[in-house]
């Protein structure tokens, strides 16, 4: 395995406030699993914090498109610079975020260096874009959309880059069955975008659709691919502390069994963590399992 360097992406600037008054408490993410020594029990070295612009939204209203937008751009461009750093250089870097906009760091930085894939270990699709939806407005929710050239030029065309990624270079793993018929869903799956659902991948059987999902991303053409991991994808009997639990989600095991292959590829240039939020986890037990299970992904079977 290359050296693992974890990177702390704070940045809640993608969600909307919980309450009025109040922020998305998933910027607290990578504090709770350094608590849970993720750094050391997985002997990686610290590569520091990224800083996110305050959480501010102004006078915005529905409407006036993705909201902390030229915060986000300028997250984005720093992410980008720190994670497209330690990829250069070999190593593996594991982003501690954040919200799901964190990813736009990573496909911006990849974007950068050359051709890479996205293997996306998500509930929901996060494909919200104007095309499909009128409430355009969290980039947490629209992440997977503005990476792929859908939405305002200001975040899908960063550095004349758009797009960051292309779709037959997506792959969507654990998505809610529940969202079978979600416009979101409907047009990705006509875009042929592969998508596995919770069912499906039972079916097939987790670590049989992690390691079809390296070979999928194995080709010529891609220089490699990176996963990003939002913890909603956890059924919230285990995972409760994120802002959508929906039910009938992954057990602990059938993630560790679908992660372990795409994060052990050699193919594999990164991996993010999102939305989990600690201020939902007042004993910490959420927090510590999804430590544990990040940790058994990285071990060898």
């Amino acid at each position: 395995m290359r050296n693992i360097v974890t990177v702390d992406a704070p940045s809640n600037l993608g969600l909307r406030p919980p309450a009025p008054g109040t922020v998305p408490g998933c910027y607290k993410l990578a504090g709770a699993l350094r608590e849970n020594r993720i750094v050391q029990r997985l002997g990686a070295r610290d590569g520091g914090v990224v800083v996110p612009p305050r959480y501010d939204r102004g006078d915005w209203q529905e409407g006036d498109g993705v909201f902390n937008a030229a915060a986000l751009a300028t997250y984005t461009r720093a992410l980008a610079d720190r994670i497209e750093r330690h990829v250069r250089a070999g190593d593996f870097p594991l982003v501690l975020g954040g919200d799901c906009s964190i990813q736009l760091g990573a496909s911006l930085a990849l974007r950068r260096i050359g051709r890479y894939g996205l293997a996306a270990v998500d509930a929901s699709p996060d494909f919200r874009h104007p095309g499909n939806s009128d409430r355009v407005g969290a980039a947490g929710g629209e992440e997977l959309a503005l990476a792929t050239g859908r939405g305002q030029d200001d975040l899908t065309d960063l550095e004349g880059r758009r797009p960051y990624l292309r779709d037959e270079d997506v792959r969507l793993l654990g998505i809610r069955d529940a969202f079978h018929g979600d416009p979101e869903l409907v047009e990705l799956r006509a875009l042929k975008v592969p998508t596995v659902t919770v069912s499906e991948l039972r079916a097939g059987g987790p670590a049989e659709i992690g390691a079809a999902t390296v070979a999928g991303l194995g080709t010529p053409a891609l220089d490699g691919f990176w996963v990003h991991l939002d913890a909603d994808v956890l059924d919230p009997s285990v995972m409760p502390a994120v802002d959508s639990p929906d039910p009938d989600g992954l057990l602990p095991d059938e993630l560790t069994e679908l992660l372990r292959p795409l994060v052990r590829s050699e193919r594999c240039a990164g991996l993010n963590i999102t939305i989990y939020d600690p201020d939902l986890d007042p004993e910490g037990a959420a927090g510590a399992l999804l430590t544990d299970l990040v940790v058994a992904a990285f071990a060898a079977a």
